[in-house]
Formats: structure tokens, C-alpha cells, sequence
């Protein structure tokens, strides 16, 4: 799950007849569901198979309505298994010690470049859920 990114940066194309299938350019397609804000992030968690379905969340932290930390604390209570990776334009290194110790994967700050992006995906995919539901 994605929470407003600028994928056409990272190569990643939307397909029409599926909205929420991506693909990117030269790679597989995999379901990408993405929210504008934290409330509609958890709303998109909770409906359907995603809770299951879901290999990794991107998750900024300023962001209306219901903030990144409040979206994390709940992924964290309703989906632990899911890692979640912190994607934000400010950096703090209390707050990165704090994210780490509640169970967030990784953090990146803005501009993130391509290849790190992917190889952060990458490998929390690869490395799986550490929950099974």
C-alpha cells in the first residue's frame, strides 16, 4: 500500500481496466493501492482481502486527516506482519529511533532515489510477512 506517491518517477505505469493494478516498466504487475491521506489508507487496509494481500506499506508522515504515526500505530495493532517502510521530507533522528522501535522496517527521506526505493521493496517482499494472518 501506497500512501500519495509520485510513481511515474520510479517507472510504474497505472493500467486502466484495473486502477489499482501497477506495473512497472520492464517488471511484473502487482497490485498497488494507494490513499491521499491516513484515513483512507486504514479504510483501504481493513476493506477487502488487504490485510492479507498487502507485502509492504509506504507510509509518510504529515498527512491530513490522519496523520502517519497514528496510520502506523494502527497498522501495527491490525496488521503486525505488514512491514512499513517511512517515506518523509524531514528527517529526525529521534523520531527514526522511535519509528524503528515500533516496528517500522525502514526510512527514507525525500527525494528518494529509484534504485533504493525498489531495493527496499524488494527485499521486505522477499523477505515476507513476519506475522501470518
Amino acid at each position: 500500500m501506497i500512501l500519495s506517491f509520485d510513481w511515474k518517477k520510479f517507472d510504474v505505469e497505472f493500467s486502466d481496466p484495473q486502477p489499482n493494478t501497477a506495473k512497472l516498466v520492464g517488471g511484473n504487475e502487482d497490485l498497488v493501492l494507494e490513499a491521499e491521506n491516513g484515513e483512507d489508507a486504514i479504510k483501504i487496509l481493513r476493506s477487502e482481502n488487504n490485510m492479507v494481500n498487502v507485502g509492504v506499506i509506504l507510509c509518510d508522515i504529515r498527512m491530513p486527516k490522519v496523520n502517519g504515526l497514528e496510520c502506523i500505530q494502527f497498522f501495527r495493532q491490525e496488521a503486525p506482519g505488514i512491514p512499513i517502510v517511512v517515506v518523509t521530507a524531514y528527517p529526525d533522528p529521534e523520531m527514526v529511533a522511535d519509528l524503528m522501535t515500533k516496528g517500522v522496517k525502514d526510512y527514507l527521506v525525500k527525494p528518494v532515489k529509484k534504485e533504493k526505493m525498489l531495493g527496499v521493496v524488494e527485499k521486505l517482499i522477499s523477505a515476507g510477512k513476519s506475522v501470518e494472518f
